[in-house]
């Protein structure tokens, strides 16, 4: 008797260390180590795909982890077994922390060298609602196999699926291109050249206007204001990571009364949107700076400017900001000295090569302080 108690013992922890499986009663989605999902893209190749242990713990505080969501209980294939969490709460904890990305769900990216045409219709005659310009971001909100439903800032409509970028890669893009802005939470927000209250007062920026964020400096966000590195007070502005989104087609178009050639060049201009600002550059597609830019824009149209922004804004006849058609020039200054230049495209806006990091943009004439206006067209 007592032989078979032990031999009954022997094989009960025999039976103990033999491995064994749990089915769970739905399927549960990979589980993350314990923090925020960040994408190893060395491990993934250049393909974007996802091999092997491709997800690492840790990274920015602001953002909603798995480990979050399931108020600190342990994840992992051990915890499984003792967890009071359901399936679901791992599928949800999983989908939050997946879909942390600068505020969207379904991250999409622009995979074109210029614009992508957002259409009313999933249909090529489509009318155009808007345009995405190369790099920016959008929502996808549903996809066949041709098109996307997407929404990107105000616009709403579809795309061409062949040119957007989505899931892993799009990750990996948006890490790429998220820019740190600094939006203007007071109307005429002073725009210094040194992080004190005694230093010279640049411009002035009205408020909602975005500036790209080069460091914050305690109580001073030091900012690019076009290719400059200046300072703005940290109380007056909030301070988020923003990708760039869709142009409306009212951003694209054009009062009534305005001429061909004006109308010609503003078009020509916005054609390079999106296309990277290098300083001393003129090429229109490898890279400007704001003169140069202009200068290449213009000679296309037989207008022969001179190459820095402060001697063309001696050229042509000085005019009122508010008397500004488009293919007029806007000059901008740091203090008094000119060192910015754009071209007025209407509806209250200018193109321009703004930054190493934003490129060939669009943004409001009063972005910053304009400095004055110069005619160059006579028709």
């Amino acid at each position: 008797m007592k032989r078979r108690k032990v031999l009954l013992i022997i094989a009960g922890v025999m039976l103990m260390q033999t491995p064994f499986t749990v089915q769970a009663s739905m399927p549960v989605p990979d589980l993350l180590p314990i923090g925020q999902l960040k994408l190893d893209k060395e491990s993934s190749g250049e393909s974007g795909q996802v091999s092997g242990n491709s997800l690492e713990a840790g990274a920015e505080d602001d953002m909603e982890t798995a480990q979050d969501v399931l108020d600190e209980d342990a994840i992992g294939s051990s915890a499984i077994l003792i967890s009071d969490k359901t399936a679901e709460d791992y599928e949800l904890a999983y989908e939050r922390a997946k879909n942390a990305n600068w505020g969207y769900t379904n991250l999409g990216i622009a995979d074109v060298s210029d614009n992508l045409n957002i259409r009313a219709i999933a249909a090529e005659d489509g009318r155009l609602v808007g345009k995405l310009p190369r790099n920016a971001a959008c929502e996808v909100i549903d996809t066949d196999d041709t098109w996307a439903h997407i929404k990107s800032g105000s616009v709403e409509g579809y795309v061409s699926l062949e040119y957007l970028l989505t899931g892993v890669p799009a990750k990996f893009k948006a890490e790429e291109l998220a820019v740190t802005v600094a939006k203007v939470t007071t109307d005429g927000l002073n725009v210094r050249a040194e992080a004190n209250t005694d230093s010279e007062v640049i411009t002035l920026v009205a408020q909602g206007e975005e500036l790209e964020v080069a460091a914050v400096e305690g109580d001073w966000v030091k900012v690019l204001l076009d290719d400059d590195e200046v300072y703005v007070s940290a109380e007056y502005v909030e301070v988020s990571a923003e990708l760039g989104t869709a142009v409306t087609m009212t951003e694209l178009l054009y009062g009534q009364g305005v001429s061909d050639i004006r109308v010609d060049i503003c078009q020509y201009a916005k054609e390079f949107i999106g296309n990277p600002y290098v300083w001393g550059g003129t090429s229109l597609t490898k890279g400007a700076d704001c003169s140069g830019f202009v200068m290449k824009v213009f000679q296309k149209y037989g207008v022969k400017l001179p190459r820095t922004s402060r001697t063309q804004a001696n050229c042509g006849t000085t005019i009122k900001v508010s008397e500004a058609k488009p293919g007029d020039l806007i000059f901008y200054a740091k203090g008094k000295t000119i060192n910015h230049v754009a071209i007025y495209i209407g509806n209250g806006q200018v193109v321009h090569a703004s930054s190493p990091k934003t490129g060939i943009k669009i943004s409001n004439v009063s972005y910053r302080s304009p400095f004055k206006a110069v005619r160059v067209l006579y028709d």
